[in-house]
């Protein structure tokens, strides 16, 4: 017969950091599959009048610099390009959920993977950031910052904790 406190004390508690940051990396892989869906629908679709169709839903006014931009822009779209935008989401979708179940189970590849990716991008955020300074992106970079930092506190506190046991 076991007893509560033995309950308790076999089940490990999930460090609520790594859970925070799974939760990020799932929501972040949510939206880029979203992109992934959105990306092949639009194929064999003239996405110029798609956008224009929601611009018009939005109620934007047709008339501003950003509309024009994008309704410009889509012209340059292609399905061979929506394509290559929907494989590319995808992947970086499933990259997230694997991040995510590694942080969330608390394995140690989990953790460095997400180092490895978060360490790459911070270079092209610093590049972004530089190029037109938004808020989103300064978000986004302090985020990505203090994952960083508490995921190389994670690893280093392992690590030094399997010194001493080892000791």
């Amino acid at each position: 017969m076991t007893t509560s406190t033995q309950i308790t004390t076999a089940h490990k508690r999930h460090d609520k950091g790594l859970v925070l940051i799974a939760a990020y990396k799932f929501l972040i892989a949510l939206v880029f599959a979203a992109v992934g869906v959105a990306a092949l629908h639009l194929i064999g679709k003239d996405v110029g009048d798609v956008l224009s169709n929601l611009a018009a839903d939005l109620r934007f006014n047709p008339e501003s610099r950003f509309v024009n931009f994008v309704l410009d822009k889509a012209e340059l779209v292609s399905d061979h390009m929506l394509r290559r935008i929907g494989l590319a989401a995808f992947c970086y979708s499933a990259l997230g959920i694997l991040e995510g179940i590694g942080l969330y189970l608390e394995k140690a590849w989990g953790e460095y993977l997400t180092l490895i990716i978060t360490a790459s991008f911070l270079p092209w955020e610093i590049r972004e950031l530089a190029h037109r300074f938004t808020w989103v992106r300064v978000s986004l970079f302090v985020i990505n910052v203090v994952v960083l930092i508490y995921l190389v506190t994670v690893v280093m506190e392992r690590h030094r904790q399997k010194r001493s046991v080892a000791a």
